[in-house]
């Protein structure tokens, strides 16, 4: 009896922190947005803003000196700070998934492959799918990028599973190594491509390369932005198996859950998630790998607490992140993928001390 009275008083704590962490990261991303949508070239004060949003809702009436400032914030700023959120939380849940997949906190979006393999289809078109231009109408056109994109990530996802994959059990060391080579493979094709690339193709490739949320209009983000939204709810559904495999693959069969099933499930999941923000951003690193193991060093190893703190601060990260590409160099802009490469590196190096320190390699 008393032990059970302890393991609940445990769990009441760890559900208090939880929850708590959750509020915090929560009003955190609030002040973050409304500071995202004040800055820039042009400031939007709050009040202004919140006014322009209640009209646009039809709850309210601005002046009409503040009426020009509706398409900097509607049409620019919004959509951007949506995409912001949705990037930033679907490349932290696929870090969370694939850290617990692998065991390993080292595990990050980009080591399967889809990340650089959405790149590459993306240079590709841009590259060598100008004679497609004559044959597509602008509709289409519009949406002819983003889908190669996604479809890129999606087929490097499926080669790389199927190498990994023999007699029904899929082998995650396996897919780890393929996942490296393909990496290579894709980087000497990108490279290929910038060689062979015209010098208004370079300024297309960069921004896949390094990823942007600059251009993102409603009608981008209402075609993608779903799929992402989706796929991030459903990996979150993984929590209990992800806690399961902790205890080993054996112990997680044993405890009910089909593993090989949830594997393919949830290597599925992440390659939409990240081929669609792909599509839309290009490639945006470390997101997935700095935001859930520090969330992991503050919540513990519970995949419950991981998934929706994750989730929160990784939008934090990414708004944080383009708010400072976008102010650094007034008018101009750099490209978010810099900034998260000169967060995410040394935190990367710093991981990778602390575990030769702890014995681990």
């Amino acid at each position: 009896m008393e032990s059970t009275a302890a393991f609940a008083v445990l769990l009441h704590r760890q559900v208090q922190k939880t929850v708590l962490a959750i509020v915090i990261a929560a009003l955190a991303l609030a002040v973050i947005c409304l500071v995202t949508i004040h800055a820039g070239a042009i400031q939007i004060p709050p009040g202004t803003a919140l006014g322009l949003l209640a009209e646009q809702l039809g709850l309210a009436s601005v002046d009409e000196g503040m009426r020009s400032l509706r398409t900097i914030l509607i049409d620019i700023r919004l959509p951007r700070v949506a995409l912001g959120i949705l990037t930033g939380a679907g490349l932290a849940v696929a870090g969370v998934t694939l850290q617990g997949l692998f065991r390993n906190p080292l595990a990050d979006p980009g080591l399967v492959g889809v990340s650089t393999g959405a790149a590459t289809a993306a240079a590709a078109f841009i590259v060598l799918g100008w004679p497609l231009a004559e044959y597509l109408s602008a509709p289409v056109l519009r949406h002819a990028l983003p889908v190669a994109a996604f479809a890129g990530g999606l087929l490097t996802t499926i080669v790389i599973y199927m190498v990994a994959t023999r007699e029904g059990r899929t082998d995650v060391a396996t897919l780890l190594l393929a996942g490296v080579a393909i990496n290579a493979m894709a980087g000497a094709c990108i490279g290929l491509l910038v060689f062979l690339s015209a010098e208004s193709e370079l300024r297309d490739l960069n921004f896949w390369m390094l990823g942007s949320l600059n251009g993102i209009t409603w009608e981008r983000l209402v075609f993608a932005g779903p799929l992402i939204l989706a796929a991030t709810i459903a990996l979150m559904r993984f929590a209990r198996m992800l806690n399961a495999l902790l205890l080993g693959e054996v112990e997680a069969r044993h405890l009910g859950f089909d593993v090989e099933r949830s594997k393919r499930c949830m290597i599925l999941l992440v390659a939409l998630t990240v081929g669609a923000i792909v599509a839309l951003t290009g490639a945006i690193g470390f997101v997935g790998l700095v935001v859930p193991h520090l969330v992991r060093l503050m919540m513990g190893a519970d995949h419950r607490a991981l998934y929706p703190v994750s989730a929160l601060l990784g939008a934090c990260l990414v708004l944080l992140a383009d708010l400072f590409a976008r102010i650094i160099v007034v008018p101009a802009e750099l490209p978010i993928g810099i900034v998260t490469s000169v967060l995410g590196g040394p935190f990367f190096l710093w991981l990778l001390l602390r575990q030769k320190a702890q014995g681990a390699f």
